[in-house]
């Protein structure tokens, strides 16, 4: 991947806008070269059952975490973000409403509501992911501060700080899932920290429509590194429709067990 501008393109690409343009002559590990960009093929990959330690492990999250610990059944869960072409698949199959679309199919989905992410995830036999699954996969049994580890929360590793800094100026939305391969948690998840914020399951009482809801690892617009962290939580309006905010779903552990991509 090359960066142009405020976007991270695949090599043979030019930016037309704020977009990718034209076919890549390579892509990222993992993504595939399409006549339309660079795709993540979905995959799931497995969480193991563990302990979620939930804590202020640095100064930043003082005040802003309730120390406890959680334990964790296995789980399988979306490799990458739901992508445009993931979601306009579902839209096609009449089970997922429409959003806007910025035309990138391998472009992370925004723009979506809880309820269409919820929607989306139903129609992909999964679910959406719990706050406390999102941190797990973020976190890992060691309470990991990032994704990929404790320090490093550097350009190169996720898309973030890409509005006015200190990544880039001017972008308007997120990156193609899976461009920051750096950033990967040692499971094989991508995007867990920035590119788009993601939504949680609302909670078993609120299931049927909460007013608010949660979003978790940061996006391609936060400023400051602290939105990565594992244990950063944004509580928003169930209704928001963001460019900064998307989903992934997670499974049953046996999904990521089986080895092959998600049929949908």
């Amino acid at each position: 991947m090359i960066a142009l501008g405020a976007r991270c393109c695949g090599e043979g690409q030019t930016l037309a806008g704020d977009r990718c343009a034209g076919k890549p002559s390579r892509c990222a590990a993992g993504l595939v070269v399409t006549e339309a960009g660079c795709v993540a093929t979905p995959r799931a990959v497995g969480i193991a059952a563990g302990l979620l330690r939930i804590g202020p492990s640095d100064w930043e999250a003082q005040g802003q975490v309730m120390p406890r610990a959680v334990p964790m059944e296995a789980f399988a869960l979306d490799a990458y973000e739901v992508t445009e072409a993931r979601y306009s698949a579902c839209v096609a199959a009449s089970a997922c409403a429409p959003v806007p679309l910025s035309g990138e199919p391998g472009r992370a989905l925004s723009r979506v509501g809880l309820s269409e992410a919820r929607a989306f995830c139903a129609w992909a036999g999964g679910t959406l992911p719990t706050p406390e699954e999102l941190a797990f996969a973020a976190a890992g049994p060691k309470g990991r501060r990032y994704a990929w580890g404790d320090t490093g929360a550097v350009c190169r590793r996720a898309a973030w700080g890409l509005v006015r800094g200190p990544c880039g100026e001017g972008a308007t939305g997120p990156e193609i899932a899976g461009s920051h391969p750096d950033g990967a948690s040692p499971e094989g998840a991508y995007d867990l920290a920035g590119n788009v914020a993601e939504w949680a399951a609302p909670k078993a009482g609120e299931a049927e429509g909460p007013a608010l809801a949660e979003a978790r690892g940061g996006s391609f617009g936060d400023g400051a590194a602290s939105a990565l962290r594992s244990w950063n939580r944004l509580e928003i309006a169930a209704s928001t429709r963001s460019a900064e905010v998307g989903f992934r779903c997670v499974y049953p552990f046996a999904v990521a067990a089986e080895g092959s991509a998600l049929p949908r």
